[in-house]
């Protein structure tokens, strides 16, 4: 059983920039981990995800350049480093791990993108 704590989310203007956080409870340092999100009136999407030992990561096509995913082992924790931050990122990122077939997900936090 693995829960998460998301956290870092807010108010920004276009341009800005945010860091979220992802705290987990049980045990992801051999799971590849993901950031998703959800805009209002949208399917839930894939944002980014990262390696078990954090040397490969990947990246939707819509934040390839301007958003970094990482993690730290130590802290169970995975990262989302935004930058560059538009309108259409509005949404609630929500982290998720696979573990066993069983997908497991935060509360999700949410970014709001507005002049």
């Amino acid at each position: 059983q693995v829960q998460f704590v998301e956290s870092g989310g807010g108010l920004v203007h276009p341009g800005g920039s945010l860091r979220l956080s992802c705290a987990a409870s049980g045990w992801i340092a051999t799971y590849v981990m993901h950031w998703f999100r959800q805009a209002p009136g949208k399917e839930r999407e894939f944002v980014a995800a990262i390696s078990w030992h954090g040397g490969n990561a990947d990246y939707a096509d819509s934040v390839k350049g301007r958003f970094t995913i990482s993690r730290d082992n130590a802290k169970n924790t995975v990262y989302l480093q935004m930058d560059s931050l538009k309108p259409e990122d509005t949404a609630v990122y929500y982290c998720n791990v696979v573990i066993l077939y069983n997908a497991y997900w935060g509360q999700g936090t949410q970014v709001t993108v507005s002049s």
